[in-house]
């Protein structure tokens, strides 16, 4: 059963959002988290409950514990949380966050241009659909 103690919430329909999904899937062997679209009901929920844009769709937001991280923190913590040499990404957690999210924000401004975007959110396959809340 998947608990809400790590919820990455990400825009559904950038492509390199999805891709860094997919990827977490695959890499998350613990199966510690789960996902949520951002422009899914509940992603709209937890941008009201932190008092966020709801028309603001270009950071992953990583719930943890009921507190939420954005930006460059946030894959970084995604990142030790998945484990394994992924992990040692969080290293980069040194850097200033100015930095990071500075960089962060280059890519989440041109994603679309880069990536690509797709006319709708992911729909999950029956065998990751319980890793995604409603």
């Amino acid at each position: 059963m998947i608990t809400q103690n790590h919820v990455v919430y990400f825009d559904g329909v950038c492509n390199l959002c999805n891709g860094f999904v997919q990827f977490l899937i695959k890499n998350d062997k613990r199966k510690l988290l789960a996902f949520a679209a951002l422009q899914s009901d509940a992603g709209k929920s937890m941008l009201a409950k932190f008092n966020k844009s709801e028309t603001e769709y270009d950071s992953v937001v990583f719930v943890v514990d009921d507190k939420p991280i954005q930006k460059s923190s946030a894959a970084l913590h995604v990142f030790k949380t998945i484990g394994g040499l992924w992990s040692l990404a969080y290293g980069f957690i040194i850097l200033p966050v100015f930095l990071r999210d500075w960089i962060y924000d280059v890519i989440a401004k041109n994603r679309y241009r880069w990536f690509g975007k797709r006319e709708t959110c992911m729909v999950p396959s029956p065998e990751i659909q319980a890793r995604f809340l409603d």
